[in-house]
């Protein structure tokens, strides 16, 4: 009896009709938040085990790093920064282009990172780098080693990261007893210089407007941001995986067209720079 009882056990699972292991409990706003977003969406099925992969390596448990080098236009190994109102050119070497995906919009102690997408100049290609965690338990070890990647030298490049994912982060780092290795630091943030010149010319000043205007790019399939806290906490109650990796590939566009952008205003001539 008991052999026939594995057998069907067995088939069961193989049908997809068991549910996964239980996950590690969610934090309370973690739990609303999930709650909240599948009361719109509708039932979900549990994801099929093949369809659980995320991209990259596992460097600690729970936490993923994809590493991936881009021919990339880069700009001129002496920045002119004077669009960004930073009188002094800046080296392309110590740019670092950074981006978070996290779990709202609002900020508070309550929103996590769940990925910290940099980007920075080896030569004169573009490396790309993303962190991901794929646990709760993960989040201190992404800090650490998203930490590791900035030194006193580093220039920072984000787009409303002075308001938004700089705050979030020095909050994450203060709250898992770390320094934040951001403080200090020279920030270009480019919607501020972005809004000056084309603000009233066009629609909106978004990334992806500015990204659309000045260098040409226009996204296909592109998971919108507001949808990347419902894909990570999908998954961590054991959805499928396709919604997270399109929100890796969301962030790696806007780490490039972090680069692009300050690229093009670098390179404005001194009349355009004038007016900013």
């Amino acid at each position: 009896m008991s052999d026939l009882l594995g057998k069907l056990r067995g088939l069961r699972n193989q049908a997809g009709l068991m549910a996964p292991p239980p996950q590690k409990a969610l934090p309370p706003e973690l739990r609303r938040l999930l709650a909240t977003r599948q009361r719109h969406a509708g039932p979900s099925r549990l994801a099929a085990a093949e369809d659980r992969h995320v991209h990259g390596e596992e460097i600690a448990p729970g936490l993923r790093l994809v590493e991936t080098f881009f021919e990339w236009p880069a700009p001129a190994d002496l920045i002119d920064v004077r669009f960004a109102r930073i009188d002094v050119p800046i080296e392309r070497s110590r740019l670092l282009h950074f981006d978070t995906e996290t779990t709202g919009l609002a900020g508070g102690t309550g929103t996590r990172a769940f990925m910290i997408g940099a980007a920075d100049w080896i030569d004169t290609r573009l490396r790309l780098r993303q962190l991901t965690i794929t646990s709760l338990g993960a989040e201190s070890a992404m800090l650490r080693h998203f930490a590791g990647w900035i030194d006193t030298h580093s220039v920072l490049v984000s787009y409303n990261g002075k308001c938004y994912d700089a705050p979030l982060l020095a909050t994450r780092y203060r709250l898992a007893r770390m320094a934040n290795p951001l403080a200090g630091l020279l920030h270009v943030d480019l919607v501020h210089p972005v809004r000056r010149h084309w603000k009233g010319a066009w629609e909106n000043c978004k990334l992806a407007t500015a990204e659309r205007q000045l260098l040409g790019v226009v996204r296909e399939d592109d998971l919108p941001g507001s949808q990347a806290p419902a894909a990570w906490l999908s998954y961590l109650r054991g959805g499928a995986a396709t919604d997270l990796r399109r929100v890796a590939e969301h962030n790696a566009q806007d780490l490039k067209s972090l680069a692009g952008v300050l690229r093009y205003m670098a390179a404005m001539p001194p009349p355009q720079l004038a007016s900013l």
